[in-house]
């Protein structure tokens, strides 16, 4: 029984981070309808920047300047290579997204070399004993601050002018052009939130119990990512939380028991959250909470 609490605490710490990576991805999606696999390297450049100025900025002065380059490349990618190619389909701006993640991430694996970067966080590899449970202070501090981001985004979407216009823009954008609001203005603003997320995410992403900074970082929350968002719903932040918790308690859980499930194979963890995707998308293909296409006959 100790052992289920521990994993099913780890589960949900994980699947908070987990979550705030899905909502970056989804609110990408929700904003221009097009899936964009630059988001790993997107986090790996947040999480690269702290790593490199932690020492000469402090941990918090260096998150500040991860969230400023982060938020500044997703705008980049946004406005500038993903607006030229605007008349384009969705298919082929997803290709451009993988481009500018392979260019992105070859140059960050190149400058971090072959040693690991650590964030230099102030909970370090603490850890808090509560009875015969032991639980990361890490993962701690990364589920109270993807609860408070998430539940603030959830907020502003549903309360603030720019939350309306999101909304609008990303259900009917031909009526939300026709009641004044910009389009390119709302979908720039929500690739710097989806960067300045990812630069946050990458942090707790790469934290203790994680061995740190490498390449492969952007690649591994790539696939964090992608079945919390599908099995939630592309289009819906509510479904990116839940997606983003079901995944992080199945790899817990699949890592936790590993031994009992060996008959499954070895890596089974790392495969368990794309069949949970795959059995939802049975049932819902449109995910737990997407929006589902009505097509007249």
């Amino acid at each position: 029984m100790s052992q289920f609490v521990e994993l099913l605490v780890n589960g949900l710490s994980l699947g908070c981070i987990d979550a705030l990576i899905a909502l970056g991805f989804v609110i990408m999606f929700k904003a221009t309808r097009v899936v964009n696999f630059a988001y790993g390297s997107l986090l790996l450049l947040g999480a690269y920047t702290v790593g490199r100025y932690h020492d000469a900025l402090g941990f918090a002065g260096a998150v500040l300047v991860s969230i400023g380059v982060t938020a500044a490349a997703a705008a980049l990618i946004g406005v500038v290579l993903l607006r030229r190619a605007r008349l384009a389909d969705p298919g082929t701006l997803a290709i451009l997204t993988l481009g500018v993640d392979i260019v992105l991430v070859t140059e960050l694996t190149r400058r971090i070399g072959a040693d690991l970067l650590t964030t230099g966080d102030p909970w370090g590899a603490e850890v808090v004993t509560i009875g015969s449970v032991h639980i990361p202070q890490t993962r701690i501090a990364a589920a109270a601050v993807a609860l408070a981001l998430v539940t603030a985004f959830l907020a502003v979407l549903r309360f603030t002018d720019w939350g309306v216009a999101l909304r609008a823009s990303a259900e009917r954008p031909a009526t939300a052009t026709l009641m004044g609001i910009r389009l390119g203005r709302t979908a720039a603003s929500t690739w710097v939130l989806a960067g300045s997320l990812a630069a946050v995410a990458g942090v707790f992403f790469t934290a203790f119990p994680s061995p740190g900074i490498g390449g492969t970082v952007g690649q591994l929350a790539l696939g964090a990512a992608v079945p919390a968002a599908v099995l939630g719903g592309l289009d819906s932040t509510t479904g990116a939380l839940v997606g983003g918790l079901a995944v992080g308690l199945t790899a817990t859980f699949a890592a936790g028991y590993a031994d009992q499930l060996a008959f499954l194979g070895r890596g089974f963890s790392s495969v368990a959250p794309y069949m949970v995707m795959l059995l939802v998308l049975l049932v819902r293909p449109s995910g737990l909470f997407g929006s589902r296409e009505i097509t007249r006959v």
